[in-house]
């Protein structure tokens, strides 16, 4: 009964902050997911990583610019803190995108669902991030982010372009997600803290 009651006592009133990269290509949207735990959101430029890490922050869209380097914000969701890295995701960013890896728990990656012409891309660059040392222990949160737009690729068709399936000793599930309505980036979350407090 200690035992248990003691691991409850840590999950609520806990104060460790947990390292979180937000990733992607180039593109709106992405910092609008943007927590106090650790989190590295990457990938696609105008994918909507800044959009939905403010999104995290503050519960609304707000007016964003491609981000030349990163924006670091803390979040608190479910009672866990997030100190998450919205990097840039520009292809002369991305190189220093491992400068940003050590102590990292978690990486969200965020996908422009109606940007296909670039998948391969993105399925390249993030198969490259997850060999990483530094990131072998990560979970991967990915969002397939735009749902909101006409000719938005569903979960099932970004996991399988990204070739998710192929993924061997790592905690990873993809969401259907709109930065802009919200649809979907509680459900993503949810998953991401239920993960992280089982890996730590």
């Amino acid at each position: 009964m200690g035992g248990w009651y003691s691991k409850l006592s840590s999950l609520v009133w806990s104060k460790k902050e947990i390292r979180i990269l937000i990733l992607g290509l180039v593109n709106k949207n992405k910092s609008a997911l943007y927590e106090a735990t650790h989190l590295l959101t990457l990938f696609q430029d105008n994918a909507g990583k800044t959009t939905l890490l403010y999104r995290l922050k503050i519960g609304e869209v707000v007016t964003t610019i491609p981000t030349i380097g990163f924006n670091v914000e803390s979040i608190t969701f479910k009672n866990l803190n997030f100190n998450v890295w919205d990097l840039g995701g520009q292809t002369s960013i991305r190189p220093y995108w491992r400068c940003y890896y050590s102590n990292t728990a978690a990486v969200i990656f965020v996908i422009d669902s109606t940007d296909i012409d670039r998948l391969g891309t993105a399925s390249d660059e993030l198969a490259a991030m997850l060999n990483e040392d530094e990131l072998k222990d990560a979970a991967l949160l990915v969002f397939a982010n735009k749902q909101d737009q006409p000719g938005a690729k569903g979960a099932g068709e970004i996991s399988e372009a990204l070739k998710l399936g192929e993924l061997r000793d790592r905690n990873w599930s993809i969401v259907a997600c709109s930065a802009v309505d919200g649809s979907g980036v509680d459900e993503g979350m949810d998953w991401l803290v239920e993960t992280v407090r089982q890996d730590n």
